[in-house]
Order: structure tokens, then sequence, then C-alpha cells
């Protein structure tokens, strides 16, 4: 029997010709994959909200000018009302998943108040909602061909553009997109 190989801290990369609208020319970032499923945040759809908004919504005061206008993404299709951070370095923060031993995933309010005091982790990606999949889901989608997959890149996951981070991400991995049709077939 194979090895089940695991994308925890791996970009999956929307291929060209996958269509579902919540992931269409998507750049994910795997947080969590184990025998019970995945869990990640798309990290290249900026919705049109800054963190200012979110931070009155939950009350935090004390907000820094730069913190107001900190970009919000629109991290997957589920439970697109919570919060999450992606940072880099981990700190300690009272719930953190953590991914490597410099990234986690924080969703409580903490992080976001120090983050307006501008007090928080060096890099961070605040997203709402995320990207789910159940027991066997991901790897039924891999053995479809809908992603491409490779290890992340820190400076692609918080210092690229966000409109370059799709083909930058596949790049990376030595995969020109313009080059790949959506198409599939046998040759």
């Amino acid at each position: 029997m194979r090895e089940t190989q695991y994308l925890t801290n791996h970009f999956l990369i929307a291929m060209p010709g996958l269509e579902d609208p919540n992931f269409f020319h998507a750049v994910t970032y795997i947080c969590e994959h184990n025998d019970e499923g995945a869990l990640g945040l798309v990290i290249n759809r900026p919705l049109d909200m800054q963190l200012g908004e979110i931070l009155q919504h939950v009350q935090v005061e004390d907000i820094q000018p730069e913190a107001r206008q900190i970009p919000v993404y629109l991290g997957g299709p589920v439970q697109q009302d919570r919060g999450f951070v992606l940072h880099d370095p981990l700190g300690d923060w009272e719930a953190t998943l953590r991914v490597t031993d410099r990234i986690g995933i924080t969703s409580s309010l903490d992080i976001l108040a120090a983050i307006a005091r501008n007090e928080g982790p060096e890099r961070t990606l605040i997203a709402l909602g995320y990207a789910g999949w159940g027991a066997g889901q991901l790897e039924q989608e891999m053995a479809e061909n809908a992603w491409l997959n490779g290890p992340a890149n820190p400076d692609i996951l918080f210092d690229t553009p966000d409109e370059e981070r799709w083909k930058t991400a596949a790049a990376s991995l030595g995969v020109d997109l313009d080059l790949l049709s959506g198409e599939t077939g046998h040759a």
C-alpha cells in the first residue's frame, strides 16, 4: 500500500481548467492535512475590505492608522464569518495551529489586538473563511489533476503581490501556467 503524502505547508495551485468559482486561479496554503482531511487558506483573493472594518466589528480599540489599511482576504468558502491570521513568526497566542517552526494560523482576538497596536507578528495574512476537505477528498482532487502542489514559499505567501501569486507559485515549481491547457486528453 502506498504511503499517503500529506500536504501541510504546501501550496495548492489551481490548474487552469479548474472552473469551481471558489478556486479559479487560486493559490491555497495548506495549514493542516491528515487522514481526517485538510484545511487551507486561499492567499490570492483580496476582499474589498481592510482590517479596520473587522477591528471595529470585534470592538478592538487602540487601532494604529497603518493597521486599519491591512488587506483582508477571502480564505475560502467555509465559515466566511470567521477570521484567521496566517503569520510568521509563531509567537504565543491563545489559539494557534502550528504549521511549521515559524508559521502558524491563529483564530483568537489577542493577535488582532496586537496587530492593531503594531505589535503583531512580523508578517501576516488575514483571511475570512477557509478551504476545507473531508477525509480523502483532497487526495481524490489531486488524482483528478485539479491542482498542482509543491512546498510553500513564505516569500510568495507574505510578500508577493496578490495578482502575481498564482503564476509565481507555479513558476516556483518549474511550471508555466500559460503553457498549460485547461483541456485534458491523451497523447
